[in-house]
């Protein structure tokens, strides 16, 4: 039987995601690009468009209590 992988509709918690196996797509080699863009960057995105699941990743990313 195959097992497909959920959507994350309405889910921002980046870990509920990976542990719960939703469907995600790793965009965190894009990074780098947004440290180089300056200090202050303005995301701007319809609603229920992932801004703040964006953030958690964020958080998930430079958080040195998470590393590894």
């Amino acid at each position: 039987m195959k097992t497909y992988k959920k959507i994350p509709y309405g889910i921002a918690d980046f870990k509920l995601i990976q542990d719960e196996n939703y469907y995600y797509v790793d965009k965190t080699r894009y990074l780098p690009l947004l440290e180089d863009i300056g200090r202050y960057n303005f995301f701007i995105r319809p609603r229920r468009f992932g801004k703040t699941l964006f953030l958690d990743v964020l958080e998930c990313y430079y958080d040195v209590a998470r590393k590894g």
